[in-house]
């Protein structure tokens, strides 16, 4: 290779793990499996070393990538949260070893786990708990204290207290929580998170600590970052104190005198990730020493006295024998993968979601074919490609007849998706009561998957309107629902009969129409009723809407089922009004983008304040675009408003507008 194809190699894969850095770190939606995303950061890791000269200022390898977000308040780590540096051979741990010895001798490592989840910072004053945050790029992270204090495995007291602690621990969530989570949002047709470690960030950074706390998540702690007013000397000294103060510590640890033992427990580990009831990628080998450590150092961003030993993802192959059919609440027709039954990751599975038929066409897999298989983050089966494919095989076509209801089903414009459009389609009646009731719809509390299973099987409830209709008696003698849980869930479905019209629009299900569109939809409306009579070209001047949304809005309020519901709901006694009507109109037909950091205002503070005065809230610069409000770190969108000659407003500035001390331009 010569320096052209090296500096150009090196620039290619600089941006591709930064791509895949962001989407893991910073949107919690990884593309690639993290042992992908490993072996192309040690692969630029080798080349940088190759070739230092072409190594770029943004590389990865120099810094830990994660970007604190403004959701939560910044919290500086006087310790940095760094990251340990990857090996995936028994080559790369002797090589490991042989530097260990240069430095200092006789070595004793500890080997332990490498939990997959997310990196957090505990601190304690006086034995009590105080302070929780994310690692951030290991410099700054996001303060997540109330979401924090709902892990029940976190001590909120030491046993014996010192003046101040800071640990760090690694949150993660049980397979048997994230199955439940990813059933859930399939039902409700979600986008499922990809792995646990993705569930336990989005649930920790989840604005409400009680959506964190349904979650059910929990922590092992692995280091002591900071203490004062007591001596440890080594590692597993530490997490031995840890445990005797009511931490959950790292589900097994041991140390070892000789390399070729700490191979032996990192394939002990290895071979039995399938006993841990979460997920694990890796074993982690440690210096046990503490002065050891401080004699070894660190590099900019790895410590040299550790590694992380990374497990490579079980694949196997396996005969597909059918591919079933699921109808979603939208009417989304998705094919499953019904396969000979394999392991992976020591559990039995013989099935996977083929997503639709694109994805078929893609991997071209027909019935009959020999097909790889894997975990993704070792919890949820994919199928990777085609292993042996007989062209005489016809690849598989999703029908173009509903399999629950038998209407026609067809592909929508452009998408890969097929879709039935029968509203009555009795698969789709569980998902829609599901959604109707959930947290962003109505809201009410207790009538989960489970609930709403057992009212549909029941035959009490057919329609959102049929819960309206529900009376204690009709509920007394259905499972789950005693006399005490009964009363509950009646008193929720009341209580939801007085929200807002944008909830009940959002819950109705209309294609396309999610929180932000239906409430701008009761904005603009504030009766459901104008929604009967109001014209396509009426909805789609709405600002934010499309052509296909307001088409969307159209179809469903054109249906006699539609009227025949509405007015069911309308005599039930659910509100049908708007009534978060904006506190004035100064700021009505201004657009506003929010950008960096305020310094006394969050960016939902800043915005609802500009709703409030009628103005609209974007989340993107363009000419359209009436203001920026810009704070610290605003980066490239205060760059392009300066370069398209927007007004540019500080937070003071801001808050002139808004009480009308400053005219709207």
């Amino acid at each position: 290779m010569n320096d052209k194809q090296a500096k150009e190699k090196i620039d290619r894969l600089t941006d591709l793990v930064l791509y895949h850095s962001k989407r893991y770190y910073d949107q919690d939606e990884p593309e690639i499996e993290d042992y992908e995303y490993d072996r192309l950061l040690h692969e630029l890791i080798s080349l940088e070393e190759a070739y230092p000269q072409f190594a770029r200022g943004d590389s990865p390898t120099k810094r830990i990538v994660g970007q604190v977000k403004n959701t939560f308040e910044p919290v500086e780590h006087k310790v940095q949260m760094g990251s340990l540096q990857d090996v995936f051979s028994d080559e790369e741990v002797f090589a490991f070893h042989e530097r260990v010895k240069e430095q200092i001798e006789n070595p004793v490592y500890v080997v332990e786990p490498k939990i997959d989840g997310l990196s957090v910072s505990l601190e304690y004053k006086d034995g009590v708990f105080v302070r929780g945050s994310t690692r951030g790029d290991g410099f700054v992270g996001e303060d997540v204290t109330l979401n924090l204090g709902t892990i029940q495995s976190i001590p909120k007291k030491l046993k014996d207290p010192v003046p101040f602690l800071e640990v760090r621990g690694e949150v993660y969530m049980s397979e048997e929580s994230f199955q439940k989570l990813t059933e859930e949002q399939e039902i409700r047709e979600e986008k499922p998170f990809k792995n646990p470690r993705n569930a336990a960030a989005g649930s920790l950074r989840q604005k409400d600590p009680a959506i964190a706390a349904q979650r059910h998540l929990d922590i092992f702690v692995f280091n002591i970052q900071q203490i004062e007013g007591k001596t440890l000397s080594g590692h597993k000294e530490s997490l031995d104190y840890l445990c005797r103060q009511g931490f959950a510590v790292s589900p097994s640890y041991q140390s070892f005198s000789s390399i070729e033992q700490v191979m032996k427990e990192i394939r002990r580990i290895g071979e039995n990730r399938q006993q841990y009831s979460f997920g694990i990628d890796g074993a982690v080998v440690k210096v046990d020493s503490f002065e050891q450590r401080e004699k070894m150092g660190s590099t900019a961003k790895y410590p040299k006295w550790a590694i992380a030993y990374k497990y490579p993802p079980e694949e196997k192959s396996t005969v597909l024998l059918d591919i079933q059919i699921n109808v979603g609440r939208t009417g989304v027709l998705t094919p499953t993968a019904v396969f000979e039954p394999i392991t992976l990751a020591g559990t039995t599975v013989s099935r996977a979601v083929l997503h639709n038929q694109a994805f078929i066409d893609e991997k071209q897999i027909a019935i009959g074919d020999t097909i790889l298989v894997r975990k993704a983050g070792d919890i949820i089966p994919e199928v990777i490609g085609v292993q042996d494919h007989d062209s005489q095989r016809p690849v598989y076509q999703i029908p173009d007849i509903c399999p629950a209801c038998g209407s026609p089903v067809f592909f929508e414009g452009d998408q890969a998706a097929k879709r039935c459009q029968n509203s009555d389609c009795p698969a789709q009646l569980l998902r829609n009561l599901v959604h109707f009731a959930s947290r962003d719809a109505m809201d009410i509390d207790g009538l989960g998957p489970s609930i709403v299973e057992n009212l549909v099987s029941a035959g009490l409830v057919k329609s959102p309107a049929d819960l309206y209709d529900l009376t204690l008696e009709e509920l007394s003698p259905l499972e789950r629902l005693a006399e005490k849980s009964g009363s509950n869930l009646l008193a929720a479905i009341e209580k939801s009969k007085e929200n807002d019209l944008s909830r009940l629009l959002f819950a109705l299900g209309i294609r396309g129409i999610g929180q932000k569109a239906a409430k701008l939809l009761a904005i603009r409306f504030l009766d459901i009723e104008k929604l009967f009579i109001a014209a396509e070209e009426e909805i789609a001047a709405i600002d934010g809407f499309g052509e296909i949304m307001a088409q969307a809005v159209a179809e469903y309020f054109s249906l006699n089922a539609t009227r025949s519901l509405v007015d069911r709901l309308k005599k039930a006694g659910v509100n049908t009004l708007s009534l978060s009507l904006p506190a004035g109109d100064r700021l009505a037909g201004y657009t506003f983008v929010l950008t960096g950091t305020l310094p006394n205002l969050t960016r939902a503070q800043a915005g609802a304040m500009i709703e409030e005065q009628g103005g609209k809230v974007s989340s993107s610069v363009s000419k359209k675009t009436s203001y920026v409000v810009a704070g610290e770190e605003a980066g490239s969108k205060l760059t392009k408003a300066q370069n398209l000659g927007l007004s540019i407003l500080d937070e003071n500035g801001l808050l002139a507008l808004l009480n009308g001390e400053m005219n709207v331009e």
